[in-house]
């Protein structure tokens, strides 16, 4: 059986796919079957699995393979001409490579008590956090505590049909960067096509700008309920999952609080690895601090570019950055809080900081989401939301 002639192979690092979905769970153990050489009762499972999910394009493809190997060879009278045009069909080969995708997520697992290495500080005000690897057609989501950053589930995805890297409106690309979700859109306003809900993404965000990459309309949303996935580079950009995988996660993500990470091949580091990369950019943020309180203007103008831009809800039109800083701070002393750092390289060097500032004597505060971008051993301020 092509789909899963090497699935009975131990996969390389630890793990089963966590709360993968009862589809894919079920698809998994088939291979898992076929691999041991447990051929009648991996077709049980096939059959059960196409009935249950008749649209599972890739799963009625395995049921067919192993049906054919029930076929002894020599009643077999295969037509070369239908053989070879099958082969040479496009949406067989697409369900050929979901399935390498499918296995290659199995046997391939993330480290051990690692985490992607944009996530290098996440406050405990993102309950969950998500990380897509497009080279493996797969989104991990994370659970966020005191304790850190947990896996807790990994789905198969689609991407883009030009693949990654969007820079332009209308190229077919997923963007690669460090994002958040603004909204969650109801079923019901949307056409079929998006399945059971769609998550838009900030895309283009400050950064995107900076560089001049244009578009928009990316979102993580699920399937058309004739079809249970999609290949792997099938969209226009948006990130596609199964509309029950979605459905799972439309349960647990909080609106401009989840951030969502799109890598072309995610690295993994450990939590300590993560606290030291972090180092450099709190000491950034705290000498932007001590500069504002103590009403350091020039000390303070050198953490911003020439460039810098803010976009807040109060304008401030007429007034320097720095002296609307200073006025803000009124050398009191500040308390920040729910600090997350979200770091994006490549070529640049760039730092999405989210935080809460509570002035001494005050209940509240501002929060908000800076942009950071290091200059030779320096970070530079270009781009400030105020969230709030």
């Amino acid at each position: 059986m092509a789909t899963a002639a090497r699935a009975g192979r131990k996969p390389a690092s630890t793990g089963a796919i966590q709360e993968a979905s009862n589809a894919e769970a079920r698809l998994i153990a088939v291979y898992e079957m076929f691999g041991r050489g447990q051929t009648r009762p991996a077709l049980a499972k096939a059959r059960d699995l196409v009935r249950d999910y008749p649209n599972f394009q890739l799963a009625q493809l395995v049921y067919g393979d192993l049906l054919a190997a029930q076929v002894p060879p020599s009643n077999a009278l295969p037509d070369t001409a239908s053989i070879a045009k099958m082969r040479g069909n496009p949406a067989m080969a697409e369900l050929h490579e979901e399935s390498k995708r499918r296995l290659q997520a199995l046997r391939e697992r993330p480290p051990a008590n690692t985490v992607p290495s944009q996530f290098l500080a996440l406050s405990t005000r993102s309950r969950y956090a998500i990380a897509v690897d497009a080279s493996r057609s797969r989104l991990y989501l994370f659970e966020n505590s005191d304790k850190g950053l947990k896996l807790t589930a990994d789905y198969y995805i689609s991407v883009g049909k030009s693949g990654t890297d969007k820079v332009t409106e209308g190229d077919a690309r997923t963007p690669l960067g460090v994002y958040y979700i603004t909204s969650s859109l109801d079923p019901k306003s949307l056409k079929d096509f998006y399945g059971a809900g769609a998550l838009p993404i900030n895309y283009p965000n400050p950064y995107d700008v900076r560089r001049g990459k244009t578009g928009g309309g990316i979102w993580l949303h699920g399937t058309p309920p004739q079809q249970f996935a999609r290949a792997p580079l099938a969209s226009d950009g948006c990130v596609v999952m199964a509309n029950p995988d979605l459905k799972q996660l439309l349960r647990k993500v909080q609106i401009g609080a989840t951030p969502v990470v799109t890598a072309r091949s995610l690295q993994w580091i450990s939590q300590p690895q993560a606290e030291k990369e972090a180092q450099s950019i709190t000491s950034a943020i705290t000498g932007w601090k001590d500069a504002r309180t103590s009403g350091n203007e020039a000390q303070l103008k050198k953490f911003y570019l020439p460039d810098f831009q803010r976009s807040s809800k109060k304008a401030t039109e007429g007034i320097s950055v720095v002296d609307d800083e200073v006025k803000y701070a009124q050398g009191k002393r500040v308390q920040f809080k729910d600090l997350s750092y979200l770091h994006w390289k490549d070529g640049d060097d760039t730092m999405v900081v989210t935080f809460g500032e509570v002035f001494e004597g005050e209940k509240s505060g501002r929060s908000r989401r800076q942009y950071w971008l290091r200059q030779g051993t320096d970070w530079k301020l270009f781009h400030e939301e105020i969230l709030g």
